[in-house]
């Protein structure tokens, strides 16, 4: 059953009782507990990347027409495309949504694609926030895939937290790196093809290369620029537009 919490204290009140609640629990358990209080107002964001099989057969395996919103960018690796397909066929998820770039925002933005040579919170903004906003619209709340294990802004994430109005479910949060593959070999979950290329992370070609051993997992993420994040997970201050771009 779908609960409607309209103010952002009710929002923020809603969040802070299920993160006491769910912050030691399996991360099936989180999502349960996310189906049950938000029923069809709740959808999965999901790049389809390196470790993104662990959340997807959970929530296959919860409810399987659960809308996942995947942000294919237009700069994404051809691999990555591939095992969208691949993978939400083998899992059985029967409602995942490709997001796209307007073509408004990038004919003005970014005409020549090469927006992300020179200003890549701007690429972000138009090809991973703005897509993002207008599809969560219409939920009360969504589940990403993020891991404390990570580093950087992750390190202190919690369970269960509000932004911009909603609520935000990390059931990965908890896990480390020896969770993931033991839950990926326990269910014979197939890999993401760049990661036997040494992409821990994989996000679009430009702004993604492999990570050097003993550095963080989101090391090879716009390698070199003090960015961590697109911008999809920075919560904007009230009466920001949604037009403004990057890490804030």
């Amino acid at each position: 059953m779908s609960l409607a919490y309209d103010t952002p204290d009710r929002t923020s009140g809603l969040a802070i009782r299920l993160d006491a609640e769910l912050r030691r629990a399996h991360p099936r358990t989180i999502l349960e507990a996310a189906v049950e209080s938000f029923g069809d107002k709740l959808a999965l964001v999901s790049s389809f990347g390196a470790e993104s099989a662990v959340l997807l057969d959970i929530v296959a395996k919860v409810k399987p027409d659960m809308p996942v919103l995947f942000l294919d960018t237009g700069m994404l690796f051809g691999q990555t495309l591939d095992y969208r397909q691949q993978l939400a066929a083998r899992l059985g998820l029967t409602n995942v949504r490709d997001l796209r770039p307007q073509y408004q925002d990038l004919a003005t933005g970014d005409p020549q694609a090469k927006l992300w040579q020179t200003d890549t919170d701007a690429c972000c903004n138009i090809r991973k926030v703005l897509p993002l906003d207008r599809a969560l619209g219409e939920f009360d709340a969504w589940i990403t895939g993020r891991k404390r294990f990570h580093g950087g802004d992750r390190a202190s994430l919690r369970v269960v937290e509000q932004a911009d109005g909603q609520v935000k479910f990390n059931p990965l949060a908890n896990w480390g790196k020896e969770d993931l593959d033991a839950y990926i070999a326990q269910h014979e979950l197939p890999a993401h093809p760049l990661v036997a290329q040494g992409f821990p992370s994989i996000g679009c070609w430009p702004c993604t290369q492999p990570a050097e051993e003993g550095e963080d997992a989101r090391a090879g993420r716009w390698k070199g620029l003090d960015k961590s994040e697109c911008g999809i997970h920075v919560a904007r201050a009230p009466g920001m537009p949604n037009n403004v771009g990057g890490d804030i």
